[in-house]
């Protein structure tokens, strides 16, 4: 067996034996578990589950914001209006903290959770797109093939990642949460959710969601387009919903077919 492989190595280096050829990732589906009523008027940018609540916050120039509201409930619990200056995009909470991306103004918000008061601001080079985190950092999506790692303290980047599939670069990641140890990304315009290896950088599986057009009633052919991944660890429950979508749902993830 030995000597079989020494032979299979070199066949391999001169190139007489082709090696193996790498495949895309599999793609699984999803079943809807309990669908939840949502703000037809959110531009929905970013989007977390904490203490019992969903945060969420919005783009649009004029039309942004960040909001605590009740799954059960619909009812507002806290909200804050972004000066109109910026577009607002995602949001993850950090401690008793909140940090907002803006889109390509090279600026992040620092907010007390509960208050929502401001209490500081960061800069980032390039656009800012998305958040989430582990335990240990900061993960941020900019719209390219990379996702970057910041010290949740200090907010500077740390290192970064490109995602693939295949060996071919995953570009416009954009709304991300951290599940049982895989980073989530929407790919914006599309209506899949890549599962990232933040490791390697490479997608280990999609989630294909193009049934819940149907069932969110919008077609996701302008900017009603799938974004928005919220996981709440402690239920073992994950949501999605997308731009202007009037519904969020609880999924249940199910295996690619084969």
């Amino acid at each position: 067996m030995r000597l079989a492989g020494l032979l299979l190595s070199a066949a391999l280096c001169l190139g007489l034996v082709a090696p193996a050829a790498a495949a895309p990732a599999p793609v699984g589906g999803y079943q809807v578990v309990r669908a939840f009523a949502h703000d037809t008027a959110a531009f929905t940018e970013g989007l977390f589950y904490h203490d019992g609540f969903i945060f969420e916050s919005t783009g649009l120039a004029g039309r942004s914001f960040i909001r605590k509201w009740s799954l059960e409930t619909g009812a507002v619990e806290q909200e804050r209006l972004i000066d109109s200056r910026y577009f607002g995009e995602g949001i993850v909470d950090w401690k008793n903290k909140l940090y907002e991306l803006t889109w390509t103004n090279e600026l992040g918000f620092i907010y007390d959770i509960d208050s929502f008061e401001a209490v500081g601001e960061f800069r980032y080079p390039g656009e800012g797109w998305a958040l989430t985190r582990d335990d240990k950092r900061l993960m941020m999506s900019d719209g390219t093939s990379f996702i970057r790692f910041l010290d949740p303290e200090t907010l500077k980047e740390t290192g970064r990642i490109e995602v693939t599939d295949d060996g071919v670069p995953v570009r416009n990641l954009n709304e991300l949460e951290w599940v049982k140890g895989e980073l989530l990304a929407n790919v914006w315009q599309t209506t899949r959710i890549a599962r990232i290896d933040v490791k390697t950088g490479k997608v280990l599986g999609w989630i294909e969601l193009a049934g819940l057009l149907k069932e969110a009633g919008v077609t996701g052919q302008r900017d009603d387009v799938l974004n928005g991944i919220a996981y709440d660890a402690t239920g073992d429950r994950l949501f999605v919903t997308g731009k202007l979508w009037p519904k969020l749902f609880e999924i249940k993830l199910t295996a690619p077919s084969r």
